[in-house]
């Protein structure tokens, strides 16, 4: 569906060249809910804006639907626009227009008759949930009230891409759950294909089935999320989990317990449900207290983290240790290691 080849944006500045997306390749599949997470100024929206050429490649190719896009100009630039909806983070509506008349604009500008305008924007408000606010100004929306309109208007020309640039960012934690769970429902409901850009790993876990992170300018990972937050393998991507995950343990915690004994273990799947701990305590002869943890599920799946202290003689502690690592995916041992694996 969408394919970027060795793509690079530069920007010249007086004190030289900015590289914003540096020798990105990456394939985004129709119908999938993709998401781009990165800091911000990783170069994700830049790259997010090349799908559509409000920016255009230094170098690299882009293709959309298999076919290269580099050079579109006039009436190919504009259908081609024309089949991409774009939401953004400040929603970026008219405020002097009512909600029946942002969602038009679009259909206007494409010389929809004007019957067909009418019909569907009432198809488009129903969808969102805003039937009864067709008439009302922004200023009277709330938040994600704001963002469904951005929503509707962004589908108003059965778009086949959404892109999304950090279309919840604005929004409280409830808000953000609504709009994400519309976003499904309309990839569901018509197999648009939605790409995310996000600094939020929780939106990516929520609702995308494939990532790349991106870190000053290059895709450093990427792949399903359910793998690459079970098992990140770039520094930066263990770091972005982990201050999502907020798993910093106080100082007097650890050194109540001693950094040497904590240790991270991360689940997944059917592991996440398995009594590891009890058979390693009972077989071993070790004290294994919780310090922290919790369980997410992506795409269905249990992926769960626990932070413990193993405390016993240092044999039966390495003992249980290598149990634990060969029955959970990942173990890191001492305060230190997972706090460099992305902790404090």
């Amino acid at each position: 569906m969408i394919r970027f080849e060795n793509v690079s944006v530069s920007f010249k500045q007086k004190k030289g060249n900015i590289h914003a997306v540096d020798n990105v390749s990456l394939s985004i599949g129709k119908g999938q809910i993709y998401g781009l997470v990165g800091a911000s100024g990783a170069g994700k929206s830049t790259l997010l804006r090349t799908i559509n050429l409000l920016e255009r490649p230094t170098s690299g190719k882009v293709f959309v639907d298999g076919k290269l896009i580099n050079g579109l100009k006039g009436e190919e630039l504009r259908k081609h626009r024309r089949n991409i909806g774009m939401i953004f983070q400040h929603f970026n509506l008219a405020s002097s227009k009512t909600v029946r008349q942002n969602v038009e604009f679009p259909l206007k500008a494409a010389n929809v008759p004007k019957a067909q305008i009418s019909k569907r924007v009432e198809e488009l408000l129903e969808l969102v949930g805003l039937s009864d606010k067709s008439e009302v100004y922004p200023s009277q929306l709330s938040g994600g009230q704001k963002q469904r309109v951005g929503i509707a208007r962004a589908l108003a020309n059965n778009a086949s891409i959404l892109l999304c640039d950090e279309a919840t960012s604005a929004l409280d934690p409830e808000t953000t759950t609504s709009i994400l769970n519309l976003l499904a429902g309309i990839n569901k409901k018509y197999g648009i294909t939605i790409i995310i850009i996000t600094h939020e790993i929780d939106v990516v876990k929520a609702i995308c089935t494939e990532m790349a992170v991106m870190n000053a300018g290059r895709v450093v990972e990427q792949g399903k999320v359910i793998d690459i937050i079970s098992n990140p393998q770039n520094p930066f991507t263990k770091n972005l989990i982990s201050h999502s995950d907020n798993y910093n343990l106080p100082d007097y915690v650890v050194e109540q317990f001693g950094g040497d004994s904590i240790v991270r273990i991360t689940y997944f799947g059917e592991e996440a449900t398995n009594p590891v701990l009890s058979e390693a305590i009972r077989t071993f002869n070790v004290n294994i207290s919780i310090l922290h943890g919790k369980i997410d599920y992506i795409s269905h799946s249990p992926v769960g983290t626990l932070i413990v202290s193993i405390k016993g003689d240092p044999k039966d502690v390495q003992n249980a240790i290598d149990y634990i690592k060969n029955k959970t995916l990942r173990v890191e041992v001492g305060v230190n290691e997972f706090q460099y694996a992305g902790g404090t």
